[in-house]
């Protein structure tokens, strides 16, 4: 048996309206009141916070409260709860294959897009939850659990402060990280949604602005993974977020130790994200089309 990926994740809240509204604006498909997927099937799932139905949070308010594993087959693991407090289900897989690609870009010498032009996207469509990030007290016993016990695979560290781990030797670089900061508590800092290319994390990003929905940060650029990314608040419980073109590893890869810095954590972005009817700086002055030469030069 081996876990191949995220299958499913509920979410507890304390506005489910508010949270239905931000996933239909994300561009999952509704598939009940408070059930939603992405375009493979993953599922996510709202229940008010005080569902008695829902296992125990790892922290108060809205937040995530279980993520089911996909397994290649039909014996999967029983129910677990890892050292932050997060309960896991295990079952055989249901997401769908898709008949769908992303867009290349082209660099210098390899020419992957030919006779096409690159899209613009009005909004993002998920391909599927891509991976967690949570905040932990106990990261040596995170680490022990996935990788000792559910057998994931480490990429990279950050020595005391995180670890990036994936749930097969071959694949995305990572599907959960786990980090450490001076004070931290279990909790949720973000769930990552994949889109098709990077032209989809600009155009999802941008209709979300549009829909009212706050940037927290982004576009930019992740070095330790290279992807792009656009971070936005989730009232279902810390960030969402878009990425694509993230590094695609195999057990030829040697996880690194690195050293946690602004400039690790994004090449560059944009704080508080890009307006999505200027397509300007969110905090900064509109342009008209044809003025921005001039107004570089001053």
């Amino acid at each position: 048996m081996s876990i191949i990926g995220i299958d499913s994740i509920t979410y507890g809240v304390e506005d489910l309206e508010l949270c239905r509204g931000f996933f239909l604006d994300w561009g999952l498909e509704q598939r009940a009141d408070n059930d939603f997927e992405t375009l493979n099937g993953c599922e996510v799932k709202l229940r008010h916070k005080d569902d008695p139905s829902l296992p125990a949070a790892m922290e108060a308010g809205s937040t995530l409260r279980e993520v089911v594993w996909g397994t290649d087959d039909d014996n999967p693991l029983p129910p677990r709860v890892d050292p932050n407090g997060l309960a896991l289900k295990f079952r055989k897989s249901r997401k769908r294959e898709l008949d769908t690609q992303g867009v290349p870009a082209n660099g210098w010498g390899v020419n992957a897009r030919v006779d096409r032009p690159a899209p613009i996207y009005e909004r993002a469509q998920p391909v599927e939850v891509g991976h967690l990030v949570l905040f932990t007290d106990r990261l040596d016993r995170m680490e022990r659990f996935y990788v000792g016990e559910l057998g994931f695979h480490v990429s990279d560290r950050y020595p005391g402060r995180g670890v990036f781990m994936r749930s097969t030797a071959e694949g995305g670089h990572h599907d959960v990280f786990v980090l450490q900061t001076p004070g931290s508590k279990p909790g949720v800092n973000h769930v990552a949604f994949a889109v098709r290319d990077l032209y989809e994390v600009f155009g999802g990003g941008l209709h979300v602005s549009r829909r009212g929905w706050t940037t927290e940060i982004g576009p930019g650029r992740h070095p330790v993974s290279s992807a792009f990314f656009w971070y936005v608040k989730c009232p279902a419980g810390g960030l969402a977020e878009y990425y694509a073109d993230e590094d695609y590893v195999t057990r030829a890869w040697k996880p690194r130790e690195l050293t946690p810095s602004p400039e690790l954590f994004a090449e560059w972005a944009i704080t508080g994200g890009i307006d999505g009817n200027t397509r300007r700086q969110a905090s900064g002055p509109a342009v008209e089309a044809g003025t921005a030469g001039r107004a570089v030069r001053g």
